[in-house]
């Protein structure tokens, strides 16, 4: 079972930063894309960032891009999600999911995710 656990999240004001942490629970994250969604309240959850299995591809959603920053680290079997420059709009439950490839569908289940709250 292909199981991650969502962390860092927290209650931060406007433009300021936090580091999520998505680690594997019983594999190695080697072999796969790892990608980060969010779903704020009302809202469908969408796409926010993704990771190739070797670091050497990422892509970010528009709304995140030149704010938000990606990166593994496979010895530790960890993937973050710098955040800076933070925005209200950015309030959400964060998950992240386990991938083939970054095109590719999720292939684990949702876990708990980290709850991101941006307000003053």
């Amino acid at each position: 079972q292909l199981q991650l656990v969502e962390s860092g999240g927290g209650l931060v004001q406007p433009g300021g930063s936090l580091r999520l942490s998505c680690a594997a629970s019983g594999f190695a994250l080697d072999y796969y894309a790892i990608g980060w969604f969010r779903q704020a309240p009302g809202k469908e959850r969408e796409g926010v960032s993704c990771i190739s299995s070797n670091g050497g591809s990422t892509n970010y959603a528009d709304s995140v891009k030149g704010r938000f920053a990606i990166s593994r680290d496979n010895a530790k079997n960890t993937v973050y999600l710098q955040m800076n420059s933070l925005k209200v709009e950015d309030t959400a439950v964060y998950y992240c999911a386990v991938h083939y490839f970054c095109s590719g569908p999720r292939v684990n289940d949702w876990g708990q995710g980290t709850q991101v709250t941006v307000s003053s």
